[in-house]
């Protein structure tokens, strides 16, 4: 059950979240000078205080706005980045774990992936969406098959999933506080890609994303409204809300009528995927749907299909077969396309041959 994933999390720290104590030292500061900054506004939500410190003045005064995707009506600070884990044993390519923080009580472990000898990699940023962990980005096969080719892998977990799921009442979980956390989670990847920039190891005009489900629907709404993600390719993305709040095969029956209710759906209809699809600006998108998905409705992914943006590819897989024959047997080929697509694009101009 999804409740018992959730208090396995409460039990299970990751080495990196008990090291965010050692954070708490460090001074506020930005990625790095030259780093975009975020610009302030009139955000909506203060950010909640889940970890008491008294003497952490790093997150006074940040401010989210969970009703848009985009980040200039929120205000978030990020602290000085934590590097809790380095690993540089393997000869095919390097692993780091690294803490970011931009919210009181929220530390977020980022793995970062990156191919030796390769000057400046491009890079993809993978969403697993809820209930993922980050178990998968520790695993040497997927840490092997991700970078193959000369590709950078990133990955981190959404709000209130996994490690990030702490210190709030055991009744609120993902679905209850979809507000949150498709607005805070959209607003993490624009985040992250601040930080990947400033790192100035990586092709940052050939930045792609993966996403799957609720992670598919988060890489949705960042690229339509980050340009710098330039290839994004999802699977099943969740959306349609009133549809897919009463018919999806997700939502606790007992927990249903909560979600149907015209409250509920006010406060998430600005962040509906059906309509920032049109808005999608990467150059290249693919919607990838499986008829047999129970937790997005058929109805829903139908909406989806006429809502993408002009010149993307729909993949609409009616079995287990078809699906499987387009990824294959081996895993690895699920990432031929996005892979491809991202080689295809323009190296950064600073790797142009003299």
């Amino acid at each position: 059950m999804l409740r018992n994933l959730m208090l396995r999390n409460l039990l299970s720290r990751d080495l990196a979240f008990l090291a965010c104590a050692f954070a708490l030292l460090l001074p506020a500061a930005g990625f790095a000078q030259d780093s975009q900054s975020v610009q302030s506004g009139q955000g909506v939500h203060s950010v909640p205080s889940f970890i008491e410190n008294l003497s952490d003045h790093r997150f006074d005064g940040s401010d989210e706005d969970w009703t848009s995707p985009a980040l200039k009506t929120s205000h978030l600070k990020p602290a000085q980045p934590l590097i809790a884990y380095v690993n540089k044993d393997n000869p095919e390519y390097s692993v780091s774990l690294i803490q970011l923080q931009w919210r009181r009580g929220d530390p977020i472990d980022l793995y970062v992936m990156k191919p030796t000898r390769v000057k400046k990699p491009p890079v993809i940023l993978y969403i697993y969406g809820y209930p993922s962990e980050t178990d998968i980005f520790k695993d040497p096969k997927w840490q092997k098959f991700t970078t193959e080719r000369g590709f950078a892998s990133v990955g981190f977990v959404t709000a209130l999933t996994g490690h990030r799921y702490h210190d709030v009442p055991f009744k609120k979980w993902f679905l209850s506080e979809l507000q949150q956390c498709l607005g805070e989670s959209t607003h993490d990847v624009q985040m992250v890609l601040d930080y990947l920039a400033s790192r100035g190891d990586l092709d940052m005009d050939r930045v792609g994303v993966f996403g799957q489900f609720s992670g598919s629907s988060i890489a949705i709404l960042a690229s339509a409204v980050d340009s710098r993600i330039k290839v994004v390719d999802t699977i099943d993305p969740w959306g349609d809300w009133p549809t897919w709040m009463q018919k999806s095969a997700f939502p606790p029956p007992e927990e249903r009528a909560n979600y149907v209710k015209t409250e509920f759906l006010n406060k998430i209809a600005p962040l509906d995927t059906v309509d920032w699809l049109p808005k999608v600006q990467a150059k290249k998108f693919r919607l990838q749907q499986r008829h047999y998905d129970q937790q997005t409705p058929i109805e829903s992914k139908m909406k989806m299909q006429t809502a993408v943006p002009a010149g993307a590819t729909v993949a609409f897989y009616s079995n287990t077969n078809e699906f499987e024959k387009e990824i294959g047997q081996q895993e690895e080929k699920s990432l031929d396309w996005i892979k491809a697509e991202l080689r295809s694009l323009p190296k950064s101009a600073s790797l142009h041959e003299n």
